[in-house]
């Protein structure tokens, strides 16, 4: 064995107890661990192994060096120390970006503690110091995400790290940050995660390449579990961001991958991507694969999201006749439409974010919808009305209360669009966004309960009928706690992370419940809609602000309860909003009918 220098830095070394050369004959005390005792005994921690038929002891060192170490300048270089205010200067509950050498951290005071953590959202990069303060966390003004304000732990989604946690010194009223350069820069940290033992037999299969799946196979080794993880799915590329194929079409797909494979390695999780389920069997816990192979599980998580809905008509298999699922989907929408006539079917919030990308990049753009309003069914009328002029200011057209009869071509390529009134419209690309099913036909003699519609019903733990069995995001029926526990479906990217976290956190024993509020968004033009809660049958709508200049917030009500809340530039109601029906607060509809923000006081 070759000791280190002592001029150097020594982390995290472990040492096995393979013979007995490492260890004294006097003491049978280890001889490096001797030596690092010797050198600084400050800085040492011994850990038992959880391994029992390998005893090992972990020494983390965190500095073993002399003064004229190289390594002690190099450690002095990274750290960045900075006064960033007098201590009342903050209030409590208050919170401020503040400098750090060049760099920005969020300041955050508690009672009479101060605390340091990243200050923009791991997300999307949202200024967290726009956002709200509240229960020891703070909430991104733009998606919700929250972070805890003692560890930066994400704590409610979307995204998947953590936030760099600082040091924070008070001393002679002046408040001081201490931090390392690179944390400060990426404000990102990756929670620490277990490996896997060759002691742990048990065995968690994920189905799925979406957002639940991912969060479910990083809380699972957040957690400690050691068992091997493998996670199948039958997009050809590794888990990515969906929800940016409507809005950057041309984006390549390794550069929206919510990981790369190294992570996955890294973290003895196996990623098997083309891989296709034709059957589950909860009887014999086991999955089958349509090129015949089989995996066996003791868990098993099913999260295939929703697959679009085809429609049975005329010329639907024409060549540029699209539904968007993949990147290569929308690479190939975005490459062939460029100057082309673009008619898209459905004013769903694909199909006009769809429109926003085309607009000024296609020679025309049509949206062919049944309804009278674009997600008028959602936002209510006046909103939608809005966002149709936004679409038409920009060029687009649209036909209401109208659906497609057939697609004509040419050469094997579309050329027309026939609308159920007879109209036709040219056509060189067409891409339909006319909703999802569940993608559960797998599962038909499963042994698993499903609606008529394909959806599978889940409890507060993420579990189907079969206890082993998990399912999560746009498949599930749950329990939604800001509804009484009423059974739901949302198919929102938010609400894929938190039933995946919940879900893992049941497979390891912790017996957690589903609570999380929905929240989602909508980016068209630069521009976006955020809503939180649950709206469907709401019975009116009270708005402030002005909806045609596009700065609102509208409060949807049922009797007299606010249920959901949407804005267009006017952060961070929303957010504040789905703090309070995250604490069990109701926003009465006789608080906001005078002022937007009077109902803020119980927060």
């Amino acid at each position: 064995m070759v000791l280190p220098s002592l001029r150097s830095t020594v982390i995290g070394l472990i040492l096995t107890k393979p013979s007995n050369r490492l260890f004294s004959s006097q003491s049978r005390q280890p001889l490096f661990f001797r030596l690092l005792t010797s050198v600084n005994k400050k800085s040492i921690t011994v850990l038992p192994s959880a391994v029992k038929s390998k005893p090992e002891y972990r020494i983390s060192v965190t500095s073993v060096r002399n003064q004229s170490s190289k390594a002690d300048n190099t450690m002095a270089a990274d750290q960045i120390e900075a006064v960033v205010c007098g201590v009342d200067e903050l209030k409590d509950g208050e919170m401020r970006e503040v400098d750090v050498g060049g760099e920005k951290a969020l300041l955050v005071k508690q009672g009479s503690e101060f605390y340091a953590i990243g200050a923009k959202c791991t997300h999307y990069g949202a200024p967290l110091s726009k956002g709200v303060l509240c229960n020891g966390r703070v909430r991104c003004p733009w998606h919700g995400a929250c972070f805890n304000v003692k560890t930066g732990d994400i704590e409610e989604f979307p995204g998947l790290d953590s936030l760099p946690k600082f040091q924070v010194e008070v001393s002679n009223g002046k408040v001081k940050i201490r931090a390392d350069k690179s944390a400060l820069a990426t404000s990102k940290r990756q929670k620490a995660m277990c490996k896997a033992s060759a002691v742990n037999q048990k065995s968690v299969v994920i189905i799925g390449g979406g957002p639940a799946s991912v969060s479910c196979v990083e809380t699972l080794r957040q957690e400690g579990f050691q068992g091997k993880i493998t996670l199948v799915s039958k997009d050809k590329y590794l888990p990515y961001d969906r929800i940016k194929l409507s809005k950057a079409m041309d984006t390549a797909p390794e550069a929206i991958a919510l990981r790369n494979k190294d992570f996955y390695s890294s973290n003895d999780i196996t990623v098997q991507t083309n891989k296709e389920v034709k059957s589950v069997s909860a009887s014999s816990k086991s999955v089958k694969f349509a090129d015949g192979s089989s995996l066996k599980f003791d868990s098993l998580l099913i999260a295939t999201g929703g697959r679009p809905r085809v429609l049975p008509i005329p010329g639907a298999d024409l060549k540029n006749v699209y539904i968007l699922r993949t990147p290569d989907d929308a690479n190939a929408i975005a490459q062939n439409a460029k100057g082309k006539k673009v008619v898209i079917i459905g004013s769903s919030f694909i199909g006009l974010e769809v429109a926003a990308f085309m607009s000024g990049k296609a020679q025309s753009v049509d949206v062919i919808a049944r309804g009278t309003e674009p997600l008028e069914n959602v936002f209510g009328r006046e909103i939608g009305s809005m966002l149709r002029k936004m679409h038409e200011e920009k060029g687009v057209k649209f036909h209401f209360e109208s659906g497609i009869k057939e697609f004509l071509g040419k050469n094997g390529f579309v050329s027309e669009a026939v609308l159920s009134n007879g109209t036709k419209l040219p056509a060189d690309v067409c891409i339909l966004g006319v909703g999802v099913v569940p993608a559960t036909e797998f599962l038909k003699d499963s042994g698993i309960k499903m609606t008529d519609r394909g959806f599978i019903p889940v409890n507060q733990f993420m579990q189907t009928d079969q206890p082993d069995i998990f399912a999560a995001g746009d498949i599930v029926e749950f329990p939604l706690f800001t509804v009484g526990g009423k059974d739901v479906n949302i198919q929102h990217w938010q609400m894929a992370h938190a039933h995946g976290r919940n879900a893992a956190l049941n497979i390891v024993g912790k017996k957690h419940g589903i609570k999380s509020v929905p929240f989602f968004w909508t980016v068209m033009y630069g521009k976006s809609v955020r809503y939180t809660g649950y709206g469907p049958g709401y019975d009116d709508v009270v708005v402030h602000g002005e909806i045609n200049a596009q700065k609102f917030v509208a409060f949807y009500t049922k009797g007299n309860e606010v249920v959901a809340v949407a804005s267009m530039n006017f952060d961070p109601i929303v957010s504040q909003a789905a703090e309070m029906m995250q604490a069990g607060k109701k926003i009465m509809k006789s608080d906001v009918l005078k002022d937007p923000t009077a109902w803020l006081g119980k927060l």
